[in-house]
């Protein structure tokens, strides 16, 4: 009996980690591809054979890339990328978690209402926001520049309050009136207590702002109006132009580097990931 078990443990685990293996490849073939395309030539990307390696390996393609167009080289798109990114998401993470901060711990006049009134903003798609708020930057006379992009992330997201406004509900309520009674202000319980707290929250919140800021086409498209200004996304679509030939080998090549930011962060904090989701809406 116990020989049976055993054999059908193995046997499930087995095709368990098969279907996780095969699944795995499917996902990654995308990216597989990309990589190797970098070192193609015209020929061998968009070519009749379906090899998957180079016939003749371009390391030139990189080179070319780099090259970047209108007289700014991707040294400037991968700067402007970072400084956007990194900006909004710092601004995201203290604002998101001041408000959670004040949703989860203060109580004031209509709390549920303007609570609810912010969850309501997540079922807005961009594209309802997207004339009304540059109207409004246009009267700013911001459009043109990357304040545009920066500044409605770095003033709070929806969804990054909910989750730092549930994470701190988890947090036991002996600890604030431990501080109240040692003299610390509401500033100085969100500061000593709450942030160190909250850290694999917030850090879960930097990555999915980072990834979402870097990766973002539609705001950088609309509102940098000049080349230098240009984020590695929409300098990788200037790349495809249909009124000449598209160095396709060139523009995989960056990809491949635009990619490489993405990934060292993941890897490096994947870890609060797992922990700030698993953490996040358990309530005290």
């Amino acid at each position: 009996m116990k020989k049976n078990i055993y054999v059908k443990n193995i046997r499930d685990s087995i095709i368990y980690h098969f279907f996780c293996i095969l699944l795995g490849l499917l996902m990654l073939y995308p990216v597989v591809w990309m990589v190797l395309a970098a070192f193609k030539d015209q020929n061998d990307i968009f070519g009749h054979t379906l090899k998957l390696l180079p016939s003749v390996w371009r390391f030139e393609n990189f080179a070319e890339g780099w090259q970047g167009m209108g007289g700014y080289t991707f040294a400037t798109f991968f700067k402007n990328s970072i400084v956007i990114s990194v900006v909004a998401t710092v601004g995201c993470m203290a604002s998101s978690s001041f408000v959670g901060f004040g949703f989860a711990r203060n109580r004031f006049y209509l709390r549920n209402f303007w609570f609810a009134c912010m969850l309501s903003t997540m079922m807005l798609p961009y594209q309802m926001v997207m004339i009304p708020q540059y109207i409004i930057f246009h009267k700013m006379k911001l459009v043109g520049s990357i304040w545009p992009i920066i500044i409605p992330v770095a003033l709070g997201t929806p969804f990054f309050i909910f989750m730092m406004t549930q994470f701190m509900r988890g947090i036991p309520k002996e600890l604030d009136e431990s501080a109240v009674i040692d003299g610390c202000s509401k500033f100085g319980i969100y500061w000593r207590i709450f942030l160190p707290l909250s850290k694999s929250a917030l850090m879960t919140a930097a990555i999915f702002q980072f990834y979402w800021r870097w990766n973002d086409f539609v705001q950088p498209l609309i509102y940098l109006t000049k080349n230098k200004q240009w984020t590695v996304t929409v300098a990788l679509k200037s790349f495809a132009d249909p009124t000449s030939v598209t160095n396709w080998g060139a523009m995989f090549a960056m990809s491949c580097l635009s990619i490489i930011p993405v990934f060292l962060i993941f890897f490096l904090l994947q870890r609060h990931i797992t922990e700030g989701i698993s953490t996040t809406g358990i309530k005290g």
